[in-house]
């Protein structure tokens, strides 16, 4: 599986703790911030999620303070699902039944521990298609009128 991960100013700690654990060994290019200098999250959400998006990269991680931001403005892509999760269940959830495809999380709002947690889980949920995919289309249809406009 191919990763694509970023952070603001606020997640670069939590994002260096998941690369020197959870994630190392894996196939995961890091899109930055790579300081505490502080930047617009936007900026790093729309790079990780277009890469998502295109299929280069399979997944997505984006960080910032409380996952919130990265998400709403990850979602603003097409063919994204962000899910901020702050809990192992939610994660989980998130992946079985949305398939999402983008996770954020908040570097003031989990720390290292339980987000290894949480990212370990979201990595390995099948998403359970049946009645998901259904919905899951519904979600595809009206994003596509959306674009059309």
């Amino acid at each position: 599986m191919t990763i694509a991960i970023g952070s603001d100013h606020n997640g670069v700690a939590l994002k260096e703790a998941l690369l020197q654990g959870v994630l190392k060994g894996l196939d995961v290019r890091d899109f930055g911030v790579f300081s505490s200098e502080s930047v617009d999250y936007p900026d790093v959400a729309f790079a990780v999620a277009r890469a998502v998006a295109s299929g280069e990269y399979e997944r997505g991680i984006l960080i910032c303070g409380t996952g919130i931001g990265m998400a709403i403005a990850a979602n603003k892509v097409k063919g994204i699902r962000a899910a901020p999760c702050s809990d192992v269940y939610s994660a989980k959830m998130s992946r079985r039944d949305n398939d999402a495809n983008v996770l954020c999380l908040g570097g003031r709002v989990v720390g290292p521990g339980l987000a290894a947690e949480i990212v370990t889980v979201w990595l390995n949920e099948p998403f359970a298609g049946g009645r998901h995919a259904r919905r899951l289309e519904k979600i595809r249809t009206q994003e596509e009128s959306c674009h059309d406009e």
